[in-house]
């Protein structure tokens, strides 16, 4: 039997790979898909050939994962339960993907990933795998054999099997840094230091803000402060700016698909400024029936993300709606970055609804305020009827005179 290991060179599937072998004769093929994780590929691949992997594979996705995962993303202003912007579960059908194309080109009986029946990753690759290749097999291990991680570790010590007792678990890509375990579990307990590496706390900090501006074109940004960038280095230059500054953290309780309560940790400075900006944007250029309506759909469009549904046609669907919104989002908006808060403090679109002449009360203006009466009045017609009504101030509703203006001569 041939198999494909999703491989991170962790202790889940490092057992999983010498059990495979040990318990069905297997012969693995191992991947690991690099999205941006900070990990050596190189051992990785060491790992997974000293451990009896038939071949390895390393796949560079970093380019894909932004520009078709990411960047959908920052349309959406993705944002599951208004917190987290989705790193891990923006991943997961990207490394799907990656793993079906080796399948199918190793011509392998099944798949295999290291994923328990606890959290929501299982999902993600169980319905990203049928839906790419419904014919082949799937194997987790750690959910079907219930494994704990106390077995684990002691499985790794009687096979030779080199790996870390870490006291949490850690995600990591491009788009953000997830912790679990240990203390964390405790959801009063404050997430100490040593669980972040990307982001600063506000103690350490620079002393002076830093100001930066992003520049858009088509909802999607393309430079920093007018120079443009390719999308990798721009969201890894981000990650390092807003993460010196203490931005990106957030600490939460998450709602799990399979309907556990969770406490999340997460490290996302270049995804939280990027939806804040690319928000703020919007507001500047779409009128308020389309704010409020895309608010549904980005809402609905980061649940279907989190819950595993990437291969969901409502999903296409609402990606067609957010493309066309996002014709018009073109423009640069300046951040501020200081002591762990991120400002957005201006912004400017050729497309901008904004019109000075509109809004000023200076004499140049050019907005009839007589135009308001007839407004006021329509605008509440049945809310004062219903008020009078109810309080039976008064049984026939008097609209109010219009006042006629004198003109004023400057």
């Amino acid at each position: 039997m041939k198999i494909v290991l999703a491989y991170s060179g962790g202790l889940d599937t490092s057992i999983i790979l010498k059990m495979m072998q040990e318990k069905m004769n297997a012969e693995v093929i191992t991947v690991t898909v690099d999205v941006g994780q900070k990990d050596d590929f190189e051992k990785i691949e060491e790992k997974a050939l000293k451990l009896g992997a038939l071949k390895h594979y390393t796949i560079d996705a970093k380019a894909e994962f932004v520009e078709k995962y990411i960047f959908k993303a920052i349309k959406a202003n993705a944002l599951y339960e208004g917190s987290y912007p989705l790193a891990t579960a923006l991943a997961r059908p990207l490394i799907a993907e990656k793993i079906i194309e080796v399948a199918k080109k190793e011509n392998a009986d099944a798949v295999a990933h290291g994923c328990t029946g606890k959290g929501n990753d299982q999902v993600r690759f169980d319905l990203a795998i049928k839906a790419l290749y419904p014919e082949i097999k799937i194997i987790a291990p750690v959910r079907e054999l219930n494994l704990t991680r106390d077995w684990e570790m002691e499985y790794a010590k009687k096979n030779g099997i080199p790996v870390k007792d870490k006291i949490y678990s850690i995600d990591e890509n491009l788009w953000g840094r997830s912790v679990e375990g240990g203390i964390l579990e405790d959801p009063f307990e404050e997430p100490p230091e040593e669980v972040f590496e990307w982001t600063l706390s506000p103690e350490k900090t620079p002393e002076k803000p830093e100001y930066l501006t992003i520049d858009f074109v088509n909802g999607v940004p393309i430079g920093l402060d007018g120079k443009k960038m390719n999308p990798v280095e721009l969201v890894e230059t981000l990650n390092f700016i807003a993460g010196k500054h203490g931005v990106g953290r957030i600490d939460h309780i998450e709602d799990r698909a399979v309907g556990i309560k969770s406490r999340e940790v997460y490290e996302a400075p270049a995804a939280i400024t990027l939806i804040k900006a690319h928000k703020d944007l919007e507001k500047l250029i779409l009128t308020k029936w389309v704010l409020e309506f895309k608010e549904i759909v980005d809402s609905k469009w980061a649940w279907l993300i989190y819950n595993g549904l990437w291969f969901e046609p409502l999903r296409e669907a609402l990606d067609a709606f957010i493309d066309e919104v996002e014709t018009n989002i073109t423009g640069s908006v300046k951040v501020k970055f200081y002591k762990g808060s991120i400002s957005i403090v201006g912004r400017s679109s050729e497309n901008a609804l904004y019109d000075t002449k509109l809004a000023t009360y200076e004499k140049f203006s050019t907005f009839d305020q007589r135009l308001a009466v007839g407004f006021i009045e329509l605008f509440g017609l049945q809310s004062v009827l219903a008020y009078s009504t109810k309080h039976k101030i008064n049984s026939l509703y008097t609209p109010s005179t219009p006042v006629k203006a004198k003109k004023v001569v400057s």
